[in-house]
């Protein structure tokens, strides 16, 4: 027999999902089977499955270890890349991502930010493999592979939750830097709607709406330029998929790097001088809204992740800005 206590990230759901996440090689007729058998009980009492268990409820697997072990299987990657964190607290932990990491798995090979944060929990002693059964924290939004900057994921239930809802309702202000093709002498707000081809993981975007089309609007204000390159300073007011790249494109300023909206001759100039291989396009700041739900820790706070080095290299040595330090700081000030 086993007996284990509903954690805070497990409590609110129905008992027959959580068992089946626990036992999760387990068929469901063998878990409706062994609550009707009185051989799964909650709080010492026969169940149904349909109950919606909560913090401190008791379950009782009145099995052999050797079952249990059979209908179990959990794995967690372990991985060691350290992650570059820029806050943390109980809910949530907020990194500046690497050009070139995934947000999350594309294909079951993969190791993504997810992993890293799992792998992050166990080694500094906050959750064991064993809390990962039935819950897996995340990464609470995405950003394109080779897009850097702040990156919010969600340690606990509550975490996760709060968070991707103050994203979803758009409650929390998304700021980027970019550079891009060509003098760009006025901010700006644009809008517009974007098509997304599946196939080939590629975006349209039109002046009009369409079939398929979602509303996209973008802000950017220049920051520095030498003439032939800008630094912007963009707001993501909806957040599509490679939104400010293709919207950015549309109007003749592709990012620096952009393999799929970018200007070719361009790209080619910075792999051949900086072996640049991604675009310039970093996720700079986030700023949360004063009623944050229950993470009340982050209310009104502003999370700021500094320029990837090549990027401050490329601003410097093409003589774009002297107004970014060594680590990546901008000077530049905006809300």
């Amino acid at each position: 027999m086993q007996s284990r206590t509903v954690s805070p990230n497990e409590a609110g759901q129905r008992l027959d999902k959580l068992l089946s996440k626990i036992l999760n090689l387990a068929p469901k007729s063998f878990i409706y089977k062994m609550l009707r058998k009185k051989n799964i009980t909650l709080n010492n009492k026969k169940a149904d499955g349909s109950e919606k268990v909560a913090f401190g409820d008791e379950i009782r697997l009145w099995l052999s270890d050797e079952t249990i072990e059979k209908f179990s299987d959990n794995p967690v990657t372990i991985v060691r890349d350290a992650l570059d964190i820029l806050y943390e607290d109980q809910d949530i932990l907020v990194i500046n991502k690497k050009a070139g990491a995934l947000s999350q798995k594309a294909s079951a090979k993969d190791v993504s930010v997810n992993e890293e944060l799992i792998s992050y929990m166990i080694h500094s002693d906050q959750a064991s493999p064993e809390d990962f059964k039935t819950f897996r924290p995340s990464v609470c939004h995405r950003l394109d592979r080779n897009t850097s900057g702040v990156l919010i994921a969600g340690k606990t239930m509550t975490g996760l939750q709060d968070m991707a809802t103050l994203i979803r309702e758009r409650k929390v202000k998304k700021y980027y830097c970019c550079l891009v093709r060509g003098w760009v002498k006025e901010k700006a707000v644009i809008e517009g709607w974007l098509v997304k081809d599946k196939d080939s993981n590629q975006v349209t975007v039109t002046k009009r709406p369409g079939p398929g089309s979602d509303y996209i609007k973008t802000s950017y204000e220049p920051l520095a330029t030498n003439g032939n390159h800008t630094l912007l300073w963009v707001q993501l007011f909806t957040g599509r998929s490679h939104q400010i790249r293709a919207h950015l494109a549309s109007i003749g300023h592709g990012i620096i790097g952009d393999p799929k909206y970018g200007d070719k001759d361009m790209n080619h100039y910075f792999y051949e001088k900086y072996h640049l291989k991604y675009q310039l396009l970093h996720s700079i700041q986030m700023t949360m809204p004063k009623d944050t739900l229950r993470l009340t820790a982050i209310s009104g706070m502003v999370f700021r992740a500094p320029l990837p080095p090549l990027f401050t290299k490329i601003l410097q040595e093409e003589k774009i800005t002297d107004r970014v330090d060594n680590y990546g700081n901008l000077e530049f000030k905006r809300s």
